[in-house]
């Protein structure tokens, strides 16, 4: 298996290094060069590589969970706790931090919801960014406790 993929890395690296030179020179306007074919199967080769890597890291990530009941638990507790996050995170967001007519007014388009979701989302990156920095801390002083 690995020699396959080892393989296959190769030719993808061959076909990407001959592509590189085929891309347009720097005098081409963008509008032209964008719509070169070297540029596009770049981008089919770039999608592809992140294809599989996505496929694999889900299938093996999902094959390593299922094999312990541990795993599993340690996966549902770290989702009810994210839920909770955003559950937390939903109750404290305002839909009226920001004054509407005056968006509109500016030619963009908002709703006191998508407020409300954007100031949802802010609070669940500054409050998961806390337990990150408490647990950060946490580690590095337990570890000197205990020396």
């Amino acid at each position: 298996m690995h020699k396959i993929i080892k393989i296959i890395l190769v030719i993808l690296g061959a076909v990407g290094a001959i592509l590189w030179f085929q891309l347009p020179s720097t005098d081409m306007p963008a509008g032209e060069a964008v719509n070169s074919a070297s540029m596009n199967f770049m981008f089919i080769i770039t999608y592809l590589l992140l294809g599989i890597a996505v496929a694999a890291s889900l299938i093996f990530g999902l094959v390593n969970l299922l094999t312990s009941k541990e795993a599993i638990k340690k996966a549902a507790f770290a989702v009810i706790g994210l839920l909770v996050v955003v559950g937390v995170s939903y109750t404290l967001a305002d839909g009226t931090d920001i004054d509407l007519n005056e968006m509109a007014r500016k030619g963009i388009p908002t709703t006191e919801s998508t407020v409300k979701s954007i100031g949802m989302g802010l609070n669940v990156f500054f409050i998961l960014t806390i337990i990150a920095v408490a647990a950060m801390l946490w580690s590095g002083v337990k570890k000197m406790i205990s020396k």
